[in-house]
Order: structure tokens, then sequence, then C-alpha cells
């Protein structure tokens, strides 16, 4: 009795994951500069699937407290304080490639752009119609967050699981539509990474996009799963709710893409 939990926060056990992905984290990083200096990405790869593993044994454990109740309202809200200064972490990451692509639009000369050569686009960059694929890119990905919004809703407010499912699998679905729409509009591309800071800047924002899509789309196919275990309640389901703000998140840096690279910034 001199041991029982009088309070509401959940005091975590001793855990290796940190460690494990720390370390994990270094072999990755060190092999991508080895990878960029010509070596095989033999340690790349080691260190990547270190990083995976590391994220799903932690995560199922999380999970696992959530089930055994450990998720007290403190700690629940505790996860959404810290799942929203990492929203605000990725708005200032997304920020830097805006910034490079406002500073070349707006001053294409300059003695870090001699090759822009006081043009923009460049000379010889051919830019995609914002209007075509761009375009339906756009209600994609904003019909895909409406989905999710209805599988959040059905969830919340009328406890219906049935909407739920089904609207987080029509969002996951729209979800790779996008990804794959993405990767044949990188396929029809004019221009490359290489030689230009146009093409620079375009591939590195929304590639980088590209990748938060994939891992947007992998976070609601788990939350999936876990609705299909019946592992949410209205009361209690931030892994979905942040899955849903991440989603959000993805949608709002796309329409500032939209806006700025694909319609203002071909010039």
């Amino acid at each position: 009795m001199a041991h029982a939990k009088n309070h509401d926060y959940h005091v975590l056990p001793p855990s290796i994951w940190p460690f494990f992905g720390a370390v994990a984290g270094f072999v990755m990083l060190f092999g991508s500069v080895l990878w960029m200096k010509g070596s095989a990405p033999w340690m790349f790869l080691i260190g990547l699937a270190g990083v995976l593993y590391v994220m799903f044994a932690w995560w199922s454990e999380v999970v696992h407290e959530s089930q055994a109740g450990d998720h007290t309202p403190v700690v629940r809200l505790g996860l959404k304080y810290g799942f929203i200064l990492f929203i605000m972490s990725e708005v200032m990451f997304f920020s830097a490639w805006f910034w490079t692509f406002f500073k070349h639009r707006l001053y294409p000369m300059g003695p870090n752009s001699p090759a822009v050569d006081g043009v923009w686009p460049p000379a010889g960059i051919e830019t995609f119609n914002p209007w075509h694929l761009p375009l339906m890119n756009t209600l994609i990905l904003l019909l895909s967050g409406c989905a999710a919004t209805w599988a959040h809703h059905a969830l919340v407010h009328e406890n219906n699981r049935k909407d739920l499912v089904n609207g987080l699998i029509l969002a996951i679905a729209l979800g790779v539509v996008f990804t794959g729409l993405q990767a044949y509009e990188y396929s029809e591309a004019t221009f490359g990474f290489a030689g230009n800071i146009y093409g620079a800047s375009f591939f590195m924002a929304t590639g980088f996009h590209g990748f938060h899509v994939i891992v947007g789309t992998i976070f609601l196919t788990v939350c999936l799963i876990r609705a299909l275990k019946g592992h949410f309640t209205p009361e209690q389901h931030v892994g979905f709710e942040a899955a849903a703000w991440y989603w959000h998140f993805v949608d709002v840096v796309w329409l500032f893409l939209f806006a700025s690279v694909y319609v203002w910034g071909q010039g």
C-alpha cells in the first residue's frame, strides 16, 4: 500500500528504446554521409532498419499502455501538447524550403545564384501547368482531409465505428492516389534536381511534402488497423487525433506549395 498510485501521471519503467533509437539514428546519419561520398548505402540502410524497428517497438508499447488504462486525462493532455510541439517543428522545417524558394523567386540575381541570371524561372526550365495535374492532386488531398474529418466526427460525436473505418479507408486510398500522381509528375519533369536553383527548390519542397504524405498515410493505416481492433473510444483516441492533425497539416502545406511554387513560382 505504501507504493499505491495516488496521482494521474504515468511513471514509465526503464526503457532501452531511447538508447537504441539514438544509436540507430547515428548509424543512419553517418551512413548517409558515406553514401553521399560514393560508398555503398549499406550502413544507411542498416541504420534506417534500426530506426524503423525502434519506432514500431516503442509505439507498440505506447499502444499497450493506452489499452492498459495508463493514459489518464492528464497523460493524454501531455501527449497532445507534445504532438502540437512536433507539428510546430514541422512548420519551421517547411518554412526553410519556402524561404529559399521565395528568395530566389523575388531576387533571382545575386552572388549566390549566378545561374539564374535575373530570369525566373531560369532559362531552359519548363514549369508544370498548375491547372492540370497539380490542381487535380490538390483536390484529391483536400478530399482525403475531408474523409479523415468524417472519420473523426463519426467516432467522437456519433460513436459510429462503421463510418470511422470507411472514412479512414477513403482517406488512405486518396493519399495513395496522391502519391502515385506525384511520382508520375516527377517522371514527366523536364528539369532535374541538380544544375539550377529552381529544380533544387522545387524537388526539395515538394519531395519532402511527398515524404510526409507517405508517413501520414502509414499513420492513418495504423489507425485503421487499431480501429478494426476496437481500440478507439469517443473519450480516448489520442492516436487517431494525432493522425488527423498530421494529415490536416499536410493538407495545409500542400495548399501553400500549390499557390506559391506551382502558381506564383512559374513566373
